[in-house]
């Protein structure tokens, strides 16, 4: 049974740092390449960063880069998204999400990122 679970979300002050971690588990994540995507209370969803199977290639949303790193441990099938300089426009419910094709197959349950002083 495939399953992603994020964890590490929290409140936090402008400018401070977070990091999440989504562990797979079902399938081997070395296999897929993956996304972080979140959502803004009251707005849609927004993809935030992509990274491939490897980890060698990483893409990130404008908003983010230079502040978040996307980063993966295949032999802990972990994916990980390191936040800093964080903003009040950074809050969000974040995902990680399985990519399949052009599309997503799998979500996790998201985790709650609060920026806020």
């Amino acid at each position: 049974q495939v399953q992603l679970v994020e964890s590490g979300g929290g409140l936090v002050q402008p400018g401070g740092s977070l990091r999440l971690s989504c562990a797979a588990s079902g399938f081997s994540l070395s296999d897929y390449w993956m996304y972080w995507v979140r959502q803004a209370p009251g707005k849609g969803l927004e993809w935030v960063s992509t990274i491939n199977t490897g980890g060698g290639l990483t893409y990130y949303v404008d908003s983010v880069k230079g502040r978040f790193t996307i980063s993966r441990d295949n032999a802990k099938n972990t994916l990980s998204l390191q936040m800093n300089s964080l903003r009040p426009e950074d809050t969000a419910l974040y995902y990680c999400a399985r990519v399949w094709g052009a599309y997503t197959d799998y979500w996790g349950q998201g985790t709650q990122v609060t920026v806020s002083s």
